[in-house]
C-alpha cells in the first residue's frame, strides 16, 4: 500500500494581489487549485508518495490569478503545474507519471507487465471517460454516465487481487480517475437521484477502499454544496 499522509494546515490560495515565491530557488512547487480535479491528481500523487517535505503545494487563486503565475511561472496559466530543476512542466497526467518516476517513495506502477498495459489502457481512457460524463448532464445522464462507470466496474474486475484498479496496489490508475469518480458521485446523486455504485459491487468497493487513504484525504471536496452550485452553473444553465 501507498504511504499516507496526516492532514496538515493548508497554505492559503495566492491571488493577484499575492507575491510570487522565490521562483526557481531550488524549491520544488506544485501549483494547484483546491477545487480543481485535474490538480487534485498531481497533489494526490504527491501525497501518497509521501513528498509533502520535498514538493511543496502553492495554491492558485483560479478565479483571481496572479499575473506573475503566466508571466514567470507557467505560460499556459492553468494548474497544476510543477516547478522542478529549474523547469516547469504542467498537464496532470504527465505530472502523475513524472512525480511517481523522479521522485522518492513507493511506486504507483506494479513491475507486472500486464499490469503496466492495462495501466496505460485505463490511464489513457480517462480522456474519453471525463468528458463523456461531463457531455451526459445536459442529456440523459443515468444513460450515458451508466455507460462510463459500466465501463470501470468491468475493468475492476481485471485484477481479482485487491480492491483497486491494480489489483492489491493503489496506482497512477486509481489516482487518474479518483477526483473525477468523486465529483460526480456527488453531483448525479444529488440532481438526479443517480448513485453510480448501485449494481456495481466492484465500483462501491473501489470508493470505500480509497476513501481510507491519507494521503487522499485531504485533497477532497471540502464543500459538496458549492461543487452542486458550481456544476449546475457550468453544465445545466441554457
Amino acid at each position: 500500500m501507498a504511504a499516507t499522509s496526516v492532514q496538515g494546515v493548508l497554505p492559503p490560495s495566492l491571488d493577484s494581489t499575492s507575491q510570487p515565491p522565490s521562483l526557481f530557488d531550488g524549491t520544488t512547487r506544485l501549483y494547484i487549485n483546491y477545487q480543481c480535479p485535474f490538480a487534485q491528481r498531481a497533489w494526490i500523487t504527491r501525497n501518497v508518495k509521501g513528498l509533502q517535505d520535498k514538493i511543496k503545494l502553492v495554491p492558485i487563486d483560479l478565479q483571481n490569478r496572479p499575473a506573475w503565475y503566466k508571466e514567470k511561472v507557467y505560460a499556459p496559466n492553468k494548474v497544476p503545474s510543477l516547478e522542478h530543476n529549474s523547469k516547469v512542466i504542467g498537464e496532470s497526467l504527465d505530472l502523475i507519471k513524472y512525480i511517481d518516476s523522479n521522485f522518492e517513495g513507493p511506486s504507483l506502477l506494479p513491475d507486472d507487465p500486464e499490469k503496466r498495459k492495462f495501466a496505460e489502457e485505463l490511464i489513457a481512457y480517462s480522456d474519453t471517460f471525463v468528458p463523456e460524463v461531463y457531455g451526459s448532464f445536459k442529456r440523459d445522464a443515468q444513460t450515458l454516465a451508466g455507460a462510463q462507470f459500466d465501463y470501470l466496474e468491468k475493468a475492476l474486475h481485471k485484477f481479482d487481487d485487491g480492491p483497486f484498479f491494480l489489483g492489491h496496489e493503489f496506482s497512477q490508475v486509481d489516482i487518474a480517475y479518483v477526483p473525477f469518480i468523486e465529483r460526480f458521485q456527488i453531483f448525479l446523486k444529488e440532481v438526479f437521484n443517480y448513485d453510480i455504485t448501485s449494481g456495481r459491487p466492484k465500483l462501491a468497493k473501489w470508493i470505500e477502499e480509497v476513501n481510507k487513504l491519507g494521503g487522499y484525504e485531504e485533497t477532497k471536496v471540502s464543500d459538496p454544496k458549492r461543487l452542486v452550485e458550481y456544476y449546475k452553473n457550468r453544465f445545466l444553465q441554457a
